[in-house]
């Protein structure tokens, strides 16, 4: 796993968090006693959930200490945890109202065993909740492959490759989720997010799926040329419109899976 910077993450904070509340805002259960936000990072998405449901028991877990630590500092009266979200549902019988996941489960391996896995940890009349990034093939993910298998840094890089978080396209979560909820809500939306300059993609990216290639670099001044070379690269395939700013397109996929009442 890539290591996290919760100051570098929270830079681009209402971008990030807006998805969230659009996924608890379609979220059809009314008072749920119990919550999970797996992959909480410092807790902007578990203080969403806190906002429409005051009255629920939340839990957060994330893997990573300092984001975990960030989000105690900054919401201590929540309840948060340090853990893996493969170990966790594949160790823990506990049962929520609500399973969450805001951006986060594209960084877990067999996403055909965990979802359903992750739906039996949903109480009966509960929801799985989940949003995920959906957009790999976009220019900058290709950029971040393409600049680390050029002649000029492939040798920096494990030769088995990088391993990058990973999604499937959306009607085959429902193939896998219909069978096993009572229903099952899923859209996908392109965010436009409207950026000062080129340097803004890759500031955000920094924070999330840049990580892994600037961890696997063996120095500051590779990871400084890396970036460069990476934003040079950024600035051809986004152009600045008219007023100077640049438009970069994110496309998200929302899934929600509810568990019937009677539901063994």
């Amino acid at each position: 796993m890539p290591t996290w910077d919760a100051k570098q993450y929270l830079r681009f904070n209402d971008q990030r968090t807006r998805p969230c509340r659009e996924l608890v805002a379609r979220i059809a259960i009314d008072a749920p006693k119990r919550v999970i936000d797996l992959g909480c990072g410092p807790g902007n998405s578990t203080a969403v959930l806190a906002e429409r449901w005051p009255d629920s028991g939340l839990t957060g877990l994330d893997s990573s200490s300092e984001m975990i630590a960030a989000a105690r500092k900054t919401y201590p009266h929540q309840s948060w945890s340090i853990g893996d979200i493969a170990a966790w549902v594949d160790q823990n019988d506990q049962t929520y109202d609500i399973v969450f996941s805001n951006a986060a489960l594209q960084w877990v391996d067999d996403h055909s065993l965990l979802l359903p896995k992750l739906l039996t940890r949903v109480a009966k009349g509960g929801a799985l909740a989940i949003q995920m990034p959906a957009n790999f093939d976009a220019p900058a993910h290709r950029i971040m492959r393409e600049l680390a298998a050029s002649p000029a840094w492939r040798d920096h890089f494990p030769a088995s490759g990088i391993r990058e978080r990973h999604v499937h396209d959306l009607a085959s979560y429902y193939d896998l989720l219909a069978p096993v909820a009572a229903a099952v809500d899923f859209w996908q939306t392109e965010y436009q997010h409207i950026m000062a300059d080129a340097a803004g993609i890759v500031e955000w990216y920094k924070g999330t799926g840049l990580r892994p290639f600037l961890d696997a670099l063996a120095n500051d001044q590779q990871r400084a040329d890396f970036t460069a070379q990476y934003l040079e690269r950024i600035q051809q395939a986004y152009p600045v419109r008219k007023d100077g700013r640049v438009i970069f397109p994110f496309r998200r996929m929302f899934l929600i899976a509810y568990r019937n009442r009677r539901q063994s």
